[in-house]
Parts: C-alpha cells; sequence; structure tokens
C-alpha cells in the first residue's frame, strides 16, 4: 500500500468526508487519492484562508473536514485560525507540506520554514512532524484526537517523508 493510500484510508476511517487542497507537489499524490475516492468530497481552493473558510462551511453543515496545504502559507491564516477555527472550537486536521528545510532547493521556502513551528505553538495547536514514513502510523490516533478534543491540528510532513527533494 502506498503512503497516499494509507493517508486517505485514515481519513475515511474517521470520517472524513469533505476536504479541500491547495495544490502541492509533495502532497500531489495524497490530493490524487482524495480525487479517486467517492467517500471525500474534494473542492480545491485558491488559498489557505479561503480553504478553511470552506472547511468551516462544512463543519458547521455535519461534516468532517481536513484541509492538506503547505507551510509556506500558514502566515495567511493565522487570523482564520484563531479567530474562525480555535473561537469555535472546530476540529481541523491539517496536513501540511513542511517545506524549507535541509537541503530544500527554492530559497524563498526556508524563511517561513524557520517560522513554522513557532506560529503554531503561539496559536497553541497540536503540531506532530512526520519525517519517515513510518511515523504515519500515528495519524489515526492524531485524527482521532483533533475530533475528541475540538481543536484543529498540525501535521507536518517533510520532504524526507516524501522522499527527498528528488536528489537524495
Amino acid at each position: 500500500m502506498s503512503i497516499h493510500t494509507k493517508i486517505v484510508d485514515d481519513l475515511v476511517a474517521n470520517d472524513i468526508s469533505f476536504v479541500t487542497t491547495v495544490p502541492c507537489k509533495q502532497l500531489a499524490g495524497v490530493i490524487d487519492e482524495i480525487e479517486q475516492r467517492s467517500e471525500i468530497y474534494h473542492i480545491p481552493s485558491n488559498k489557505e484562508d479561503e480553504g478553511m473558510g470552506l472547511c468551516a462551511g462544512a463543519f458547521m453543515g455535519g461534516k468532517r473536514p481536513a484541509i492538506i496545504m503547505q507551510n509556506t502559507a500558514i502566515g495567511v491564516t493565522i487570523n482564520t485560525l484563531a479567530t474562525l477555527t480555535q473561537f469555535y472550537r472546530m476540529p481541523l486536521p491539517m496536513l501540511i507540506s513542511y517545506r524549507g528545510e535541509l537541503r530544500e532547493p527554492v530559497a524563498c521556502q526556508v524563511e517561513m520554514a524557520v517560522h513554522t513551528k513557532a506560529l503554531l505553538n503561539q496559536l497553541n495547536i497540536p503540531t506532530y512532524h512526520f519525517h519517515k514514513e513510518s511515523d504515519a502510523n500515528e495519524l489515526d490516533a492524531i485524527l482521532k484526537y483533533t475530533f475528541m478534543c475540538n481543536k484543529p491540528v498540525a501535521i507536518l510532513t517533510d520532504a524526507s517523508f516524501w522522499g527527498g527533494y528528488g536528489d537524495q
């Protein structure tokens, strides 16, 4: 079973039936797998904060939502996370590609990597960092946690988790 299939199987097993995504090369396999699943209603978003608004609507309509995005957009989601998601105690799993670490080929990605964990910590958002494929074995428990405590959670997946930047 591919890691993409395992991740989407865990989403489905936890009754996540609405997913919004912002395009990302590292997360493309998961997005493709979501597109194949009839159990998940998938809406691509133009921006991450827009996607969080879509997730809020889905949640208020009785669905369990999730968002798939890059860490480089954490900055544009701060207001939405604090004043919508957290204020209204909405569970929101955020599967986030963590760009900007060692061997990152795009220089501008590095700056946001320096701030990502600190920003999530400042917002008191539980954060899990997947470095290797076996870390995904924790995803089911993380999803159960977010829906049990009605909190957003961040699941950071770095390049090594996805097999590197193509040069490793």
